[in-house]
């Protein structure tokens, strides 16, 4: 699944974030740093979702 991001030039070089997916945000040097660096927190998101979900138990209120 491919989510969209928001990049934004800084002082530092270059913020990444992904509006979809609270919390979830990263930085690099240069753009394509940046985009990578994205990828690998997206990634570890939506793991730590699925572990958080499986774990969970549900009730009805």
């Amino acid at each position: 699944m491919r989510y969209p991001v928001k990049l934004k030039q800084t002082d530092e070089g270059y913020a990444v974030w992904c509006p979809y997916l609270p919390g979830c945000w990263s930085q690099g040097e240069t753009e394509a740093e940046a985009l990578e660096n994205i990828k690998d927190v997206i990634e570890s998101y939506l793991e730590y979702m699925k572990e958080l979900n499986s774990n969970s138990e549900f009730h009805n209120s």
